[in-house]
C-alpha cells in the first residue's frame, strides 16, 4: 500500500471515509478481497507470498492498513512481512491498547513501515521511523511511504481532492473516490522528494496511480464506515491501467452496533 487518503471524524454521517492504492510488483501473487475462510470475521485481500495483508476490516468494526516507509539504506534482509501486522490485528481480534504495546515491542524487527489501526472510537498511527503511536485527529489526512501527512506532492494533491468531495455533505460516491485514486499525472521534478531511490523511480512513484513495466498500482480500496454502524468496502483490482479493473463490493453491519 503506497497511498492512503482518509477523512476521520469530519463528516456528520461517516466517522471514516478512506480511499487507498496498493502499489506492488506485478509478479507478486495476490488474492482479491474477500472474507477469509480461516478467519470469517476478516475482510481483506491477501499477499499470497507471505500470507499477510495491506488493508482490511473486521465485522466488529476494527480496521488496519500499512504502508512501507521508503528507506533503502536501512533495509533488513530476512525481516518479517509488514503485512503480518495488519493480519495479526484483524485475525486475533486484539484490543488496540494491547496491539499498540506489541507493535512497539516488535517494531525494530521490521523494515520501515507506517501503520493505521482503528478500534471502537479511536484511530491511531505508528511508524517505526517516527516517535511512537499518535492519535489521529479529526480532519483529512494522507499517508504514503513516509510519516502521516508528510507533504509529498501526491499526498497533498490527494488530500485536496478528497476535501473537495467532502464539501458535499451527502454520502460520498465510491466512484468519485476511485476517480481520485486513478490520477496518473506525475509530479514536476522540482517538487520530487529525495528518498534515495534515484530520479527515475522518484518520477514513477510520484503519481497517485502508478504505472511502469514491472511495478504499479495493483488495487484500489474505498472504505466507508457510517455512524449507524454499517460499512461499505469496495476493491478494484487492475490488469493494465486505471480503466481495466475487476470490482468487488461488500456491505455489512458492525457486530455490536456503532463503530
Amino acid at each position: 500500500m503506497c497511498l492512503i487518503l482518509f477523512a476521520w471524524r469530519c463528516h456528520p454521517g461517516f466517522p471514516l471515509i478512506l480511499a487507498a492504492n496498493r502499489d506492488e510488483f506485478y509478479e507478486r501473487p495476490t488474492e482479491a478481497a474477500r472474507f477469509w475462510e480461516d478467519a470469517p470475521e476478516v475482510l481483506a485481500g491477501r499477499d499470497l507470498r507471505s500470507g499477510g495483508t495491506w488493508i482490511g476490516v473486521r465485522k466488529d468494526g476494527r480496521f488496519a492498513a500499512v504502508t512501507n516507509y521508503r528507506a533503502p539504506l536501512f533495509v533488513k534482509i530476512g525481516a518479517p512481512s509488514r503485512g503480518d501486522l495488519v493480519k495479526s490485528f484483524l485475525v486475533d481480534g486484539e484490543d488496540l491498547p494491547s496491539f499498540r504495546k506489541r507493535v512497539l515491542d516488535q517494531a525494530e524487527l521490521y523494515n520501515g513501515f507506517s501503520l493505521l489501526a482503528m478500534d471502537t472510537g479511536s484511530l491511531d498511527c505508528f511508524s517505526n521511523f517516527g516517535g511512537g503511536w499518535v492519535p489521529v485527529g479529526p480532519g483529512v489526512h494522507g499517508l504514503s511511504n513516509h510519516l502521516i501527512d508528510t507533504p509529498w506532492p501526491k499526498v497533498e494533491k490527494g488530500k485536496k481532492a478528497l476535501g473537495e468531495i467532502l464539501k458535499d455533505r451527502s454520502e460520498p460516491d465510491p466512484g468519485a473516490l476511485f476517480g481520485v485514486l486513478a490520477d496518473t499525472a506525475r509530479c514536476d521534478d522540482t517538487l520530487l522528494p529525495e528518498t534515495g531511490i534515484g530520479l527515475e523511480w522518484e518520477r514513477i512513484l510520484s503519481s497517485i496511480f502508478i504505472e511502469s513495466p514491472v511495478y504499479g498500482t495493483r488495487s484500489s480500496t474505498v472504505l466507508l464506515v457510517r455512524e449507524n454502524g454499517t460499512v461499505t468496502f469496495v476493491e478494484r483490482s487492475f490488469k493494465s491501467g486505471p480503466d481495466a479493473f475487476e470490482e468487488r463490493r461488500f456491505d455489512f453491519s458492525v457486530s455490536g452496533g456503532r463503530p
